[in-house]
C-alpha cells in the first residue's frame, strides 16, 4: 500500500485581532482581545474592570484600542 504525500503542510490562515460585532458591549474590544486568545469574553471583561481599581492609564489604552484595533 502506498500513499502520496505531496510535501505540503496544511495552510491555517493567521490569526488577526479584531474586535467582536457578536460579543461586544461597548466597543468590542474586550470581546475581540478573548476571541484573538481563546478566553471567555467575561473573563476579560472582568480582568480590564479589576484592573481600573490599579493606577494607570487603563481607559486611555481601551479607547486607544478601540480606534486601533478594525472591526471584523
Amino acid at each position: 500500500m502506498t500513499t502520496q504525500f505531496s510535501g505540503q503542510m496544511p495552510t491555517q490562515t493567521p490569526k488577526r485581532l479584531t474586535r467582536s460585532s457578536t460579543d461586544n458591549w461597548i466597543g468590542g474590544v474586550c470581546g475581540g482581545l478573548a476571541e484573538y486568545l481563546g478566553w471567555n469574553a467575561n473573563l476579560v471583561r472582568i480582568l480590564f474592570v479589576a484592573s481600573c481599581l490599579l493606577p494607570g492609564p487603563q481607559f486611555l489604552l481601551y479607547i486607544a484600542l478601540w480606534i486601533i484595533i478594525p472591526k471584523r
